[in-house]
């Protein structure tokens, strides 16, 4: 009777046992879906924000600066509360903070889009008024004598009621980077606690498996960023307020803005939806005590087990104090660590240099190849995201299967860095002439180059049509130079509103030089040749062999940051180096790339209140030498220092042994680990990893 006592107690046991960890794995099951989700949607909103930049910047007539402004505000947004959230977050209901984190990032992406349904209607030119009751545009201004007349009627009252932008519409931007500061708050939580929840409740030695799964669903989000802000660059911004058949312009023109708004809403609405999960989620699973295991995740430094050991302790207010000031003697002794400070300023060079060109690199495509957004953004977000992914996975199988030294991943660093600065150069060979544009780089008449853009004067040709001389309405002659204006072409007549629209009797088109050419223009900016067409389809294999060989060296470069201080200040080392990143590379380059870029650009957009808007057309020659050539010099230095750094592992490991033992081998897998943690670029919740990819 005792014996089968004890059976029955036993089988009881079990089956509790079993109840216990099928509730466990449910619930754990369902949060890892949860968190994947949420990972994908924070990515998509990410490669929403990059691809719709350039439509920002028209759509707001903004400088390329202050669109950098604007991209670098979810890095503030971040660095406000990430010090708060990796604290108190694991002190509370981890999956409801995320669930909060979600839906604030939704709000911030709905509110990014919010200026499109108050703010009046797009006009792409000063001299025409879509109004959607009749569909009708008025007719473009022509060589007239009385021209001066037609210049008064465009300022009208009546014309900006219609559409053309007021003051107070001058600064609708500021939303837009409020909603981006509040997508990068409520990003925040997502990662570090998701990952430090993870690592509690899985199973002994599946947490690399489920992470690796993590981010690997994570980089659906990116995908189908690219591929939606592709499509939606196509649609015009006012569809299904305005008729289509009344607008001219086409996605290939500088004035073209698309349906920007559409996708940051479509990913405040995923944001929302992921957020409702965590809320009916546990604080904690149903797991036996002795099972869970202390958090990996830096981001989370005090476990379960220390805070109730925090909790029974009998001096609280003592522990406090030892702690802050064990945190200031940490910090000391890793910033008079000198390989830890070489390294350190290295990899935020290096990540300077890629956070700009990536932020810019659409635009780029876009005014330097005639590219529509479009198809910027679907050829290099196809194209890069796999090729990344490739270039880790190997790179780290090299360090694993050659089981380099540090002194060894250092000198493989830096081969990587001189093939990458090699291969970069190539894209000089890519830059494109200056368009043939009468007034900024040839004269009037088509004769003969201009010294400069600036204050160039008319022509016999035209310097008796009154022209206002800020309008950008380009057309194309058929001697192949663009005009900035039908009126700047000396045209007479045009055919009205039938598409497409040409204009007659060109006396700027019909110069000496020229013989048996119509003196007709069409409305838009003249393609480019065929040559600079063959180059873009260069520079994409450029950039794939070009990210190729960056991200060998993603995990190199985590593990670096970590492997040259002592085991116990790994997590404050890599703590202030995602800071600095954040701080000094996040929000700084695109700031200042985009005051770089600034300085190339010909023909600026006049506002209604007669104030500089976003840029019409730059000078391709002077926009890529000085956008690679920012890159190169930061690449530059960073072969510079990569010399210093090799020369002082050298002196401190001179003599001893650093070959890849057991723990450093294990260290490849802490960085694979680690950069998920920090994210790559196009899973970009942060970019302290990214520096790599350039």
């Amino acid at each position: 009777m005792m014996d089968q006592n004890q059976h029955l107690n036993k089988t009881a046991e079990a089956q509790s046992s079993r109840k216990s960890k099928s509730r466990c794995c449910d619930g754990f099951k369902m949060f890892l879906a949860a968190l994947s989700f949420s990972f994908i949607c924070k990515s998509f909103a990410a490669a929403i924000m990059k691809s719709n930049i350039t439509q920002i910047e028209r759509r707001f007539e903004i400088s390329s600066s202050i669109a950098g402004l604007i991209d670098g505000s979810f890095e503030i947004g971040n660095l406000l509360v990430i010090v708060f959230v990796s604290y108190f977050g694991s002190k509370l209901h981890r999956p409801k903070i995320i669930g909060i984190g979600c839906f604030i990032m939704g709000i911030g992406s709905v509110l990014t889009a919010l200026p499109h349904f108050f703010m009046k209607y797009y006009r792409f030119s000063k001299e025409t008024s879509i109004n959607p009751s009749n569909n009708s545009t008025s007719s473009l201004p022509t060589c007239q004598i009385n021209q001066h007349l037609l210049l008064n009627k465009t300022s009208s009252p009546e014309i900006l009621d219609k559409g053309w932008e007021t003051e107070s519409e001058s600064y609708t931007w500021v939303y837009v980077l409020m909603g981006n500061m509040l997508r990068g708050i409520g990003e925040t939580p997502i990662q570090p606690l998701g990952i430090s929840y993870i690592d509690d409740f899985a199973e002994e030695g599946d947490s690399s498996l489920y992470l690796g799964s993590l981010y690997a669903i994570a980089m659906l989000g990116p995908i189908l960023g690219f591929m939606l802000g592709s499509l939606f660059a196509t649609m015009y911004v006012d569809i299904g307020y305005v008729d289509l058949s009344s607008i001219r312009i086409t996605p290939k023109d500088s004035r073209w803005v698309g349906a920007w708004w559409l996708g940051f809403l479509l990913a405040g609405l995923l944001s929302i939806i992921s957020s409702i999960p965590f809320f009916f989620l546990p604080k904690n699973l149903d797991k036996p005590e002795k099972e869970r295991k202390v958090s990996a995740s830096f981001h989370v430094p005090q476990t379960n087990e220390e805070r109730s050991q925090m909790a029974s302790s009998t001096n609280h207010g003592q522990n406090v104090t030892e702690n802050t000031t064990g945190f200031f003697q940490s910090l000391k002794s890793i910033l008079t660590n000198p390989l830890y400070v070489i390294f350190l300023v290295l990899t935020l060079i290096k990540s300077s240099a890629f956070i700009g060109a990536l932020t810019y690199v659409f635009k780029y495509v876009e005014q330097q190849y005639d590219q529509p957004a479009a198809t910027a953004n679907i050829v290099l977000g196809s194209i890069t995201i796999p090729t990344i992914a490739t270039g880790m996975f190997i790179g780290g199988y090299i360090v694993k299967k050659f089981k380099l030294t540090l002194l060894g991943i250092a000198k493989f660093l830096f081969f990587i860095n001189i093939l990458a600065f090699i291969f970069y150069l190539l894209n000089f060979a890519l830059i494109c002439e200056n368009r043939s544009v009468a007034g900024l780089t040839v004269t009037y008449d088509g004769n003969n180059p201009v010294t400069s853009h600036t204050n160039v004067p008319l022509s016999y040709c035209n310097s008796h049509c009154n022209c206002d001389e800020s309008q950008w309405e380009p057309v194309c002659g058929n001697n192949g130079i663009t005009y900035m204006s039908p009126c700047l072409a000396g045209c007479k007549s045009s055919s009205g509103n039938k598409k497409p629209i040409v204009f007659y009797n060109c006396s700027c088109v019909e110069v000496p030089g020229f013989q048996n050419i119509s003196n007709s223009v069409n409305l838009g900016t003249c393609p480019r040749d065929d040559q600079c067409t063959k180059k873009f389809y260069i520079y994409i294999l450029v950039q794939i062999l070009n990210s190729f060989t960056v991200s060998l060296g993603t995990t190199s470069t985590i593990m670096l940051v970590f492997k040259n201080v002592q085991p116990e200040l790994k997590s404050l080392a890599l703590g202030f180096h995602s800071l600095t990143i954040r701080a000094l590379g996040g929000i700084l380059a695109p700031i200042y790339f985009g005051a770089l870029i600034d300085k190339a650009c010909m023909k600026w957009s006049i506002n209604s209140s007669g104030k500089q808007g976003s840029c019409r057309i730059y000078n391709s020659k002077l926009y890529g030498n000085t956008y690679l050539g920012l890159i190169e010099c930061f690449k530059f230095l960073t072969f510079i220092l990569y010399i210093v750094f090799i020369y002082a592992m050298k002196k401190k490991y001179q003599g001893k042994d650093t070959k890849a033992s057991e723990n450093e081998r294990k260290a490849v897998n802490e960085a694979n680990l680690q950069f998920l943690n920090n994210d790559g670029y196009f899973v970009p919740s942060a970019r302290a990893a990214s520096e790599t990819h350039m």
